[in-house]
């Protein structure tokens, strides 16, 4: 490795450049704005969870209340009712997790794959000779990732 760098820079000075991946996926425009389309696309249905849950705790505790009074086959049938509601309420959970990860998956690829050409086009444009999206360490001279979120927001407005 310093051998490769010897070479470089006996051509020489080496344009290097260091955008934080994590911050483009968590500040970009584009990645704040998958965001906002995950949050409507499943508004309804984390609202729907959400009332099973209110209607499963809601029944625990009628049960709960109530238990000790009712006739052995009504808090059969309440139990019941209550086990089966709860069952659906976990199957479902798990649906919109794994719906919403897959989601969150295609649209963050969607990001990177859009990041990569925006930061490519810089490294061009900039005439880098070399951008790092991880290391273990940088100096902040050579973070550009504030210039490629501008560059991302900008491509955007237009």
């Amino acid at each position: 490795m310093l051998l490769a760098s010897l070479g470089a820079s006996a051509q020489g000075d080496l344009k290097i450049g260091f955008v934080n991946a994590d911050r483009i996926l968590k500040e970009s425009a584009p990645a704040l704005r998958a965001q906002q389309k995950l949050e409507k696309e499943f508004e309804r249905r984390n609202a729907d969870l959400q009332r099973m849950a209110k209607q499963v705790e809601s029944m625990q505790a009628q049960l709960t209340r109530e238990g000790t009074s009712l006739a052995d086959k009504d808090r059969r049938n309440k139990e019941r009712d209550l086990t089966e509601l709860s069952r659906d309420l976990q199957r479902k959970d798990r649906e919109f997790r794994e719906d919403l990860n897959q989601r969150r998956n295609e649209e963050l690829a969607a990001v990177v794959e859009r990041a990569n050409r925006v930061i490519k086009q810089y490294a061009e444009a900039e005439r880098y000779d070399l951008i790092v999206q991880e290391a273990v360490h940088f100096s902040p001279r050579i973070d550009i990732t504030d210039k490629i979120l501008s560059t991302l927001s900008d491509a955007d407005k237009k």
